[in-house]
C-alpha cells in the first residue's frame, strides 16, 4: 500500500526528469493518478514505465506546444505535438469548455498525441462547471470487428459525466472491448487465466490464455459471442470521431503504446486521436431544475428492486467509494509494478 501523496511526488519527478515543464508534470501525474484513485489499476502508474520507454525511444515530445489548428465558435482540431495525452487531452478538454460556455456547446477532436489516460478524468472535468462531458480516445490496434481475424481497433473507451444535485454525480467510463489491455496485463501479473469471451486466438477460436495477443490474438468487442457487433460499432465511432475527424492515426495505423513496437511505416496520420465534447447544462434548460431531475433520475435508479444477493448501482459508484477509500488507506500496487517502479527511480535517481 502506497500513500497517494507518495506516488505522487515519485510520478511528477520522474515526468520532470524526462523533460516536462512543472506544470505539465503536475498535470500528467493528475491524470496518471486519477485511475489509481478511481480503481482503474491497468491505467494508473502500472503503465509509467511505458511512457518513460516512449520517450526514451523518441515518441514522445515532454515540451510539446499544443494548440487550436482550426475553430468554429463550437468546433476545434488539437495538435497535441507529440506531447503526452496525459498533457494534451486535460489541455484540449479546457478548449471544448470554453467553447461550450460561449457557444453553449463545445467539440474538440484531437491529432498527434498519446496515450492519454483514464476517459473519465477528463470527461469529469465539466462537472465543476455545470456541464456535461464527454472523452473519447482511438488506441493500439489489438481489436478484431466481429467475424475478423485481423487487428484493426483498439479498446477504444467512452466517458460520459453527468452532474446531479444532491446525489453523487453520474460517470460513465467503458472500453469499448469485453475488457481493456490492462486487464489482460494484470491478470499477467497475477498468473491467471483471462475470463471466457475476452480474447481470441489467432484461428479466431476462443481463449483463456491472457498472453494470447503476444502469440497473434485479438481482444473481443463488447457483447459476446451474439452481440460484439455492437461493441465493433461503439469501437468504430470512436474511432472515426477522434482521428478521420482530427487527422491522426486510425484503425491498424495507430501506433503501439508498447515501445518495443515500432510505429507503422506508412502513417497515414499523426500520432492518437481523442474526441472531447462539453455540453452546457443551461443551454438546455436551467441547471438547478436539470440537476433536481438527474437526483431523481438516480434515486430511482438505485432504489430499484435487485436480485438476491445483488444491488443496482450507478455509472461511477464504484469507483467513487474505492477513491475515497484508497485516499485514506493508500493505493494497492502488485509486486511486479513496484518493482516496475524501483527500475524508473533508479533510471532517474529517485526513490519511490
Amino acid at each position: 500500500m502506497f500513500p497517494y501523496n507518495q506516488l505522487f511526488t515519485f510520478t511528477e519527478s520522474v515526468f520532470k526528469s524526462i523533460g516536462c515543464p512543472d506544470d505539465d508534470a503536475t498535470l500528467a501525474t493528475e491524470s496518471l493518478l486519477a485511475a489509481d484513485l478511481r480503481g482503474i489499476d491497468s491505467h494508473g502508474v502500472a503503465r509509467l514505465i511505458g511512457y518513460v520507454r516512449l520517450w526514451e525511444a523518441g515518441r514522445i515530445n515532454p515540451t510539446p506546444r499544443v494548440g487550436v489548428v482550426y475553430e468554429t465558435p463550437s468546433t476545434a482540431v488539437v495538435d497535441g505535438d507529440g506531447g503526452l495525452g496525459l498533457v494534451v487531452a486535460p489541455k484540449a478538454m479546457n478548449v471544448a469548455l470554453e467553447k461550450a460556455r460561449v457557444a453553449g456547446t463545445g467539440w474538440v477532436s484531437v491529432k498527434n498525441s498519446n496515450h492519454f489516460g483514464i476517459a473519465g478524468y477528463h470527461a469529469m472535468k465539466a462537472l465543476a462547471h455545470d456541464m456535461i462531458g464527454m472523452a473519447m480516445t482511438n488506441a493500439s490496434p489489438l481489436v478484431a470487428p466481429t467475424y475478423s481475424l485481423d487487428r484493426l481497433l483498439g479498446t477504444n473507451p467512452i466517458a460520459v459525466a453527468v452532474p446531479a444535485g444532491e446525489q453523487p454525480d453520474f460517470v460513465a467510463d467503458f472500453a469499448t472491448t469485453t475488457a481493456a489491455n490492462g486487464k489482460l496485463e494484470i491478470l499477467q501479473r497475477k498468473q491467471l487465466p483471462a475470463p471466457d469471451g475476452w480474447i481470441q486466438d489467432k484461428n479466431g477460436q476462443g481463449s483463456t490464455n491472457p498472453n494470447e495477443l503476444k502469440e497473434g490474438g485479438a481482444l473481443l468487442p463488447l457483447g459476446g459471442e451474439t452481440g460484439s457487433h455492437k461493441g465493433y460499432c461503439l469501437g468504430s465511432i470512436v474511432d472515426i470521431f477522434s482521428a478521420v475527424l482530427s487527422g491522426a492515426n486510425y484503425g491498424p495505423w495507430v501506433p503501439p503504446f508498447v515501445a518495443f513496437l515500432q510505429p507503422p511505416a506508412d502513417p497515414i496520420g499523426q500520432g492518437i486521436g481523442h474526441f472531447f465534447g462539453a455540453m452546457r447544462i443551461d443551454a438546455f434548460r436551467p441547471a438547478a431544475e436539470f440537476k433536481a431531475h438527474m437526483d431523481n433520475w438516480i434515486s430511482t435508479f438505485r432504489n430499484a428492486r435487485a436480485v438476491e444477493g445483488k444491488q443496482v448501482l450507478i455509472p461511477g459508484d464504484p469507483e467513487r467509494e474505492i477513491s475515497a477509500t484508497r485516499l485514506i488507506e493508500g493505493i494497492p500496487l502488485l509486486d511486479p509494478v513496484v518493482k516496475d517502479l524501483e527500475t524508473v527511480g533508479q533510471k532517474f535517481g529517485l526513490t519511490l
